[in-house]
């Protein structure tokens, strides 16, 4: 039986109408940095690994990324979103100023260089055994054309010898599977299992494995009405899935894990807590303990957590309720957004 990992994307949503304060992590987390609470150490009680989607926006200090492992236990990991430059080439240019793609061209312009810089500020987490798949996320307008494929071709080879997940989402590419599965197959890439709202040209996927080493899933949530048209981009991820739909999910894991070693599964419907509440509910689904203690409001907003979680009682019960607890560290106070 495969090994099964189910955690959520990021694990620090400070402020915002999908705020984690106060419902996951108790209400003495403040929001003064000199006063904030280990917040990933706390995460770190409940689950093995999480998917950090703050390397999307920047890529990491090697600082903060050797801090990472050392707070963290021993069979913790980390899975890190590649940084826009390698997948997002309008977005790049937007937040960086650089020169922006032609209209329609949605190959990026990452360089060797830039590969082996973000290389090198993962490189603690590799040393320390926390360093689980990189993971290329591509938007719809990445499409399957000969200059796409060279483009992963080439990515996927400058990040040989790590593990690497692909998200596609243009149909495109399923239309081609034949092509799309040897791409991924020759590098050991696992092709990322998605749910989300559907949209004319989304790809389609039956949440079989494409390796027998790395499976990969995200759960974005289904919240259709917001996820194209919303006034905060907490919005669209404001849906929590019933245990009806995690049943589904619950058996495509129980499948694949009979094939593939390991399974890492993430929850992004990260909404008030919604990603914490439905990953405690699929690991219990899967056969697996549901550690850590969980607030009492966490369990009143979501009240299919309560007979299968451990409930604070008191503030003495939670990481936060302790002295001589550290506070999180200055470089890592604005790390984990989104």
């Amino acid at each position: 039986m495969g090994e099964v990992r189910i955690g959520t994307s990021g694990w620090r949503y400070p402020a915002g109408p999908g705020t984690w304060s106060g419902i996951f992590y108790p209400p003495s987390v403040r929001s003064r940095r000199s006063s904030r609470v280990d917040e990933l150490a706390y995460y770190a009680e409940h689950f093995d690994t999480v998917e950090v989607n703050a390397t999307f926006y920047r890529p990491p200090d090697p600082g903060v990324t050797r801090s990472w492992a050392e707070r963290t236990p021993p069979r913790f990991d980390f899975s890190l979103k590649l940084y826009q430059k390698f997948t997002h080439p309008a977005m790049y240019a937007r937040g960086t100023r650089a020169v922006a793609p032609a209209d329609g061209d949605a190959i990026p312009r990452a360089t060797r260089v830039d590969a082996d810089g973000f290389l090198r500020a993962i490189e603690p987490l590799a040393e320390a055994g926390k360093l689980g798949p990189v993971l290329a996320q591509f938007p719809p307008s990445f499409r399957h054309t000969p200059d796409a494929r060279g483009y992963l071709d080439w990515l996927l080879g400058a990040f040989r010898g790590h593990p690497m997940a692909v998200e596609l989402r243009h149909r495109s590419w399923s239309d081609e599977a034949a092509e799309t599965l040897a791409l991924l197959g020759e590098h050991g890439a696992a092709w990322v299992q998605i749910d989300e709202p559907k949209f004319r040209f989304s790809i389609r996927q039956d949440h079989l494995p494409n390796l027998s080493v790395l499976y990969y899933m995200r759960l974005h949530g289904r919240n259709a009405e917001k996820w194209w048209t919303h006034d905060h981009p907490d919005e669209r991820y404001n849906y929590l899935y019933t245990p009806g739909e995690l049943e589904g999910f619950a058996d495509v894991v129980n499948t694949v894990r009979q094939i593939v070693r390991r399974l890492y599964v993430y929850l992004n419907n990260h909404f008030a807590a919604k990603a914490v509440a439905n990953a405690a509910l699929l690991r219990h689904r899967v056969g697996q303990e549901v550690p850590g203690t969980y607030p009492a409001e966490m369990v009143r907003r979501y009240p299919f957590l309560e007979p299968l979680v451990a409930i604070e009682g008191s503030s003495s019960d939670s990481l936060f309720g302790g002295e001589g607890r550290a506070d999180v560290p200055a470089e890592d106070a604005e790390s984990q957004e989104g």
